[in-house]
């Protein structure tokens, strides 16, 4: 059994098999009996768990103290009859990927070791912590009672799932002279998510800097306003939209048919007991789920208004639609085996966001220089601990690299692998060689590849040729790839399925997404052959 108080827990990661600590506050008088209410505090960039644990509660620096030595201890404060985790970001990757997984994963990990309150889990952070609050918020809404970014930096991208906050009270914090993150912008946030009708309130602090923390958090009072709130997990309306299958569920509504990398959107409310008037955008799929909702009758029909087409579907806990040849029917959509789906759909990024391994080929009898450089290319790509200056510090992941010949069994049930070379070079790609959607054949040595594919339940990122990072030591710093020098991984963010340079990352030849079915596009495989380095497979022509 756990002390009460301030303490630091870990939880085992699949990531890269290591231990993750995260922040820990439990109650004075804690007792397993009863459900508590959590919140998940998201650090800042150049933060911690610790120090950030201390924040959340209203406790900043002593003076003359550093942030290093704050945070060697927890000093007292009052108790307040919550759970609180505050997960490590591993540096300044921000909140999405394997930052976003870990956050998940602690959620996870504290629901397992204590009773949690289903209906009172919140979410806040600070700056980059702050962003992480939205992104994490908007595209899992119906986790959260309620949420509070502090001085938020939310990253690209968050602003398109700003309608899914309809159900979520959104709590802003800010500085009205903070430098680093501009209050206009926050301002912007709260009016828009007002606008649509989310249940908004902003703070500002004449005068305050980017540390408005200070006085968000002062004193507990952020549990004093987490308490005003509880989630609804059946609320009468639902209104959600995404790009993706990796985010494609709220409430009582699940997206099962659309197309990754464009917006599909769901909006059903109930008009009364077993009624319900839904309107899409781009979505050819989806399911109620139904059980426990308490304007659902079990064992009555259920009438269904979509885009203005009327069905009615015998009763049921769920109960599905798909769309055909533009009309709506009651049934699943079917999708081929091949068709892009949860955990097979990209981008690129996608390769790096869970359990990966670094591979590299000993194919082609390499010189000793040769086989030296093909591994010196692996670490490069596999090294997240690069130094990245004062202010952004070290991400602290930890992928394996692997020869060819050393890949095992459970690497290719268990990890997504990133494969270097040609199907000449690495034997892991030659293994897979006919699946493959293209190949390079570039004797001249000036194109790089990289593209992902699924593979056995799992992702391939194929980097062949030039790697992402490459970049024009002659260009303009305005033109420099902002990776160049940093971490190579992270060079693969904002990439679609597949990229084609030629000479180095800014010089883009072809790049794109995969269709539904993870076939090339007439236009797209033209762009790729016509430079002649690029060989199309017969299954893609």
């Amino acid at each position: 059994m756990m002390e009460p108080g301030p303490q630091v827990v870990t939880f085992y990661s699949d990531v890269d098999d290591t231990e993750q600590p995260y922040a820990l506050y439990l109650p004075k008088d804690f007792d397993a009996s009863k459900r508590y209410p959590l919140v998940i505090s998201l650090h800042g960039a150049g933060s911690n768990h610790r120090l950030n644990l201390k924040r959340v509660f209203g406790k900043s620096n002593l003076p003359g103290e550093t942030d290093v030595e704050a945070s060697r201890y927890f000093p007292e404060w009052e108790d307040v009859d919550y759970i609180v985790a505050s997960p490590l970001a591993r540096g300044t990757m921000g909140y999405q990927g394997v930052a976003e997984k870990d956050v998940l994963d602690v959620l996870a990990d504290v629901k397992r070791r204590f009773p949690i309150d289903e209906n009172r889990i919140y979410l806040t952070g600070l700056s980059m912590g702050g962003g992480g609050t939205l992104w994490i918020g908007l595209t899992r809404p119906d986790i959260w009672a309620a949420i509070a970014p502090v001085c938020p930096a939310p990253p690209g991208g968050t602003d398109a799932f700003a309608p899914n906050a309809l159900n979520i009270p959104v709590h802003f914090f800010q500085g009205g002279a903070d430098p680093v993150v501009r209050p206009e912008g926050v301002r912007e946030w709260a009016k828009r998510l007002e606008e649509l009708g989310t249940e908004v309130e902003y703070t500002e602090y004449p005068g305050v800097a980017h540390d408005s923390w200070v006085q968000a958090y002062e004193g507990g009072r952020i549990f004093e306003l987490f308490s005003r709130y509880q989630r609804n997990p059946f609320p009468v309306r639902v209104r959600f939209t995404t790009d993706r299958y990796k985010y494609n569920r709220a409430y009582w509504v699940r997206l099962d048919a659309l197309t990754p990398g464009a917006q599909a959107a769901i909006d059903a409310q109930f008009s009364a007991a077993n009624r319900i008037v839904i309107t899409t955008t781009g979505l050819d799929g989806f399911t109620l789920l139904l059980a426990g909702h308490p304007n659902y009758t079990p064992g009555k029909p259920l009438a269904v208004q979509i885009d203005g087409a009327s069905l009615e579907a015998d009763a049921a806990d769920s109960v599905s639609f798909s769309r055909e040849e533009g009309n709506w029917r009651v049934g699943k959509a079917v999708k081929a085996p091949s068709a892009k789906g949860p955990g097979s759909e990209g981008p690129i990024s996608e390769a790096i966001a869970s359990r990966h391994v670094y591979v590299y080929g000993t194919a082609g009898n390499p010189s000793e220089e040769e086989a030296r450089e093909r591994l010196a290319v692996a670490n490069k790509a596999a090294d997240w601990a690069v130094y990245r200056g004062p202010f952004m510090g070290r991400v602290l992941v930890f992928p394996r690299v692997l020869a060819d010949n050393e890949v095992r069994p459970s690497d290719f049930e268990s990890a997504n692998l990133v494969l270097f070379g040609t199907r000449e070079t690495n034997t892991v790609i030659e293994k897979y060689a006919d699946i493959l959607p293209v190949h390079l054949n570039d004797p001249s040595g000036e194109y790089g590849l990289v593209y992902i594919y699924p593979a056995g339940g799992k992702y391939v990122l194929v980097s062949s040729g030039l790697p992402w990072w490459t970049v024009d030591p002659e260009a303009a710093p305005a033109r420099r790839s902002p990776f160049a020098g940093q971490i190579a991984a992270f060079g693969l963010n904002g990439m679609q399925d597949f990229v084609l340079f030629k000479g180095s990352a800014e010089n883009v030849v072809a790049e794109g997404r995969f269709d539904s079915q993870w076939r090339l596009s007439a236009e797209d495989m033209n762009k790729l052959t016509a430079t002649g380095v690029v060989q199309v497979t017969g299954a893609h022509e």
